[in-house]
């Protein structure tokens, strides 16, 4: 016997929307997560509304979930993180309207833990890497490739872990062809044994720290960090160069 149950109602708050091609080239549609539901909705050009083309429940709490697409191809992945302990790469079946899974990889306990990555997800412009970080300290950097057969391989995690550093954002900086670069807005609170940490002053400094991912010693390496405002809390994808003009402005 096996049993399937689901609530009456589904939620309809949205926490999570990314936008790509994830049917076919050129298609302009949107994936939103409400919850434990993930749905890929498309713009109806006779009516002008969002049509629902698929819902998905995933019998989890979605965490993040974003766009992924790697170097030469034309359509998107969906990376997903979730309360399970698992990243999922996911890529929509038109024939069968379903998501399908095309790996999974677990990285830690289920839950929504502080120091268990998944709340935040970023993934390296041009389809090279990825990044998962937790609310505090962990952080790790999958390597996105292909195989002799054209299938989608991962990597095993690389480290870039901080202790007694809290996370606010991160993404992917687009660098070009170079090593794949990621940005964080993080806290560095200290440890309270220590009479000048951040934790026992109340002195607290945000900063903007780049991770590099170093692809031909295999490691994640943090390549700058610079001060920027306390009100500071998200971060939008652009080039190195962009990041640190944006970084003067702040400065004055």
């Amino acid at each position: 016997m096996h049993l399937y149950a689901l609530t009456l109602q589904k939620p309809t708050a949205i926490n999570k929307a990314i936008f790509g091609s994830f049917s076919g080239p050129k298609a302009q549609e949107l994936i939103v997560a409400r919850g434990r539901i993930l749905e890929l909705l498309r713009p109806d050009e006779n009516s002008g509304r969002l049509q629902v083309i698929t819902s998905f429940e995933v019998f989890g709490l979605i965490r993040s979930v974003i766009p992924f697409r790697l170097t030469g191809t034309n359509r998107d992945y969906i990376i997903v993180s979730s309360d399970s302990g698992r990243v999922v790469i996911l890529q929509y079946d038109g024939e069968k309207n379903e998501f399908k899974k095309i790996h999974q990889e677990t990285f830690g306990k289920t839950g929504v833990r502080r120091i268990v990555p998944g709340q935040y997800l970023a993934a390296d412009p041009k389809g090279r890497a990825f990044m998962i970080a937790a609310v505090e300290k962990q952080k790790f950097v999958y390597i996105i490739n292909r195989d002799t057969q054209n299938n989608l391989t991962i990597s095993s995690p690389l480290e870039a872990h901080k202790s007694h550093t809290l996370v606010f954002d991160i993404c992917g900086v687009d660098v070009g062809y170079e090593n794949p670069m990621f940005a964080c807005i993080e806290v560095d609170y200290g440890d309270h044994e220590e009479e000048d940490s951040a934790i026992n002053t109340g002195e607290i400094e945000k900063m903007l720290t780049f991770y590099e991912m170093d692809l031909g010693l295999n490691h994640v390496v943090r390549k700058s960090t610079e001060k920027v405002p306390v009100s500071a809390h998200a971060l939008i994808s652009g080039t190195n160069i962009v990041f640190k003009h944006l970084v003067r402005l702040t400065h004055g």
